[in-house]
This record gives structure tokens, sequence and C-alpha cells, in this order.
């Protein structure tokens, strides 16, 4: 059976591109093209994916990734956004979306990363745990490559586990800190970006070209799986 996508876009020429590519892909597409009747759809029959539009009339794409998270829903959002509106991108992240892509863009990034969250969401939790040579022991809190011990800190575990569970998702330095230090610790983003080069210094073959943590300008950090 075709995983089912549901795409939230108030441009019809743009909501018609997508529908034709996604469904030539493979994939049972359904399509909304404003806020209220995306958000109807949504709660009444969750898809396996949903690619929202942040911009739209009637409710915003803001309000409807936070009714979905609020509803207990936890199938991937991939944003589509303005070029250049970081605010907007990690307001989005920070509201339950996973990813984004900003507008114009190719119609091949956007099937890779919805295929790529639609692979992982079939993923089993002890694959979803290793990573290059890496496999990461929750139950020992422990990281190996192969057979060795990596030494890793309290911190530097917890987000390595974090990012591991959310791969492929762009996380702000606000999703790191709530996940990894706690909503009741005040720290700043420069703590998220010590404990990730410290943390890349251990895994990472050149922590100066990263294979596994990768930087979004603006915007956070993206764990990658090879």
């Amino acid at each position: 059976m075709p995983a089912e996508i549901l795409i939230i876009e108030d441009d019809p020429a743009l909501l018609r591109g997508l529908k034709d590519n996604f469904a030539l892909a493979g994939f049972a597409v359904r399509t909304a093209e404003d806020g209220q009747r995306g958000l109807d759809t949504l709660l009444a029959q969750p898809p396996d994916l949903l690619v929202l539009d942040l911009m739209l009339p009637k409710v915003s794409g803001y309000d409807i990734c936070q009714t979905a998270r609020a509803r207990g829903l936890t199938m991937p959002i991939v944003m589509l956004t303005a070029k250049g509106q970081e605010e907007d991108i990690v307001r989005g992240l920070e509201l339950g979306a996973d990813d984004y892509v900003t507008k114009p863009f190719g119609i091949r990034e956007l099937l890779a990363r919805v295929k790529a969250f639609l692979r992982r969401n079939n993923t089993t939790a002890s694959a979803a745990l290793t990573f290059g040579d890496f496999r990461l022991d929750p139950a020992a809190h422990k990281l190996f490559r192969a057979d060795e011990e990596i030494p890793l800190t309290g911190k530097e575990f917890k987000l390595l586990e974090f990012c591991l569970a959310r791969a492929g998702r762009a996380l702000t330095r606000n999703n790191i800190l709530d996940g990894v230090w706690g909503g009741d610790v005040f720290v700043t983003d420069r703590s998220v970006d010590r404990c990730v080069a410290t943390l890349r210094a251990k895994i990472e073959a050149d922590s100066r070209s990263p294979r596994f943590i990768h930087t979004i300008r603006d915007i956070g950090y993206r764990f990658e799986v090879p």
C-alpha cells in the first residue's frame, strides 16, 4: 500500500505540480488549498507525512503544526518556507515540524527528504541506534565503535541519543536545550555549540567536515545517518 502524503499549499500552480510529482513517484496524495480545510483533512485522516506551507489563509501553517502535535500526531512534517526567513523556520521547527525546504526548491530535493523520513519511520528502534561504525547502547549508557568503547560525558551521551533518535530532522538549539538539558535548567545556545563540538571530536573523522552532525546556518543542527 503506498504511503499517503497530505500537501497543504495555497498556490494552485505549485500545489498541482507537487501533487503530480508525488503521484508519479508512487505516493497516494491528498491536497488542501487553505489552512482550515487542510487542518480538517489532517485530523480526520492523518497521513503518513505532511508537506505544509507556513503562510496559509484561514489557519496558518504554524497553527496546523502546533495542533497536530498537541493531538498526538507523530507523522513527519516538512515545511515549505520562503527563502531567508530563518525566524519563521525556527518557529516552525520549535512547534514540531521536522524539516523544511525553502522556495524556490527542486522537486527532487523535496522528494528525497520525504522518502528519507518515510524510510526512517519504518526502521526498527535498534537499527536507529547505529550510525556508520558506531553503536549506541542506551541500556549500558555506552557508545562503541566496533568493539571499542568511546568515552562520553553524560551530556554528550544525551545529546547523541537525542539527535540520533531524530536523525534527518532539523533541530534548533532550543529543541536541543529542552531535550538534553531540560526546560528548568538555565543554559545558553553556547552550551549546545560547545557540547556539539566535543561530541564531534569523538565521532567525526574530521570535525571541520562532519559526516554526522551538520550545522544548519542560523537554525541549528541536523544529524545525518549516511
